[in-house]
């Protein structure tokens, strides 16, 4: 290693996971507990648009990411409005960490991943594929399923399944 080396190696890692999570999934939940051994810090970001409606309020989603990261000691929850690259540099990310799914995600993620390393190339884009026993589970999944009566409360960590139902109007069951 070179002599200027030492500073990049003392650096923090921060990694940010940023998505909608409305409602959290199972497989939210594996990309995130798999990226937080890849990070010193990870910071799991909700992208809030205050045009848009979401199932879950925001301080729902908030509740259940705290919910769900309180057992891992290096990750945050967080909130932020505009370009997920102008985010990371605020907060001094590194790499933003994508789950992906399937070859439809691979071409949607690819597409993001190249506009955000234009506009902030010192930012990388780090991908983790979802465990195979998760592949179909999504968001939407989870609320066209719930939103019909179906079980989902295997989709779902524990703490996203009584918000899911409360925000659909249905008593927990």
């Amino acid at each position: 290693m070179g002599e200027g080396s030492g500073a990049q190696d003392q650096r923090r890692r921060v990694g940010v996971y940023a998505g909608s999570f409305d409602p959290m999934t199972n497989g939210h939940v594996d990309i995130l507990s798999r990226g937080a051994g890849l990070f010193d810090e990870l910071i799991v970001a909700i992208g809030h648009n205050p045009a848009k409606r979401g199932l879950l309020s925001l301080d729902q989603r908030l509740e259940v990411l705290r919910s769900v990261a309180a057992g891992l000691p290096n990750v945050r929850v967080d909130v932020f409005e505009g370009l997920l690259v102008d985010y990371c540099r605020r907060v001094g990310a590194l790499a933003i960490l994508r789950g992906l799914r399937t070859v439809t995600d691979f071409e949607f993620e690819f597409k993001i991943g190249l506009a955000n390393r234009d506009m902030a190339p010192e930012v990388e884009t780090v991908f983790l594929f979802t465990d195979p026993n998760l592949l179909f589970v999504s968001s939407s999944l989870v609320r066209e399923i719930a939103s019909h009566g179906g079980e989902v409360r295997r989709y779902v960590p524990q703490a996203a399944h009584a918000p899911l139902l409360r925000a659909l109007g249905r008593a927990e069951g």
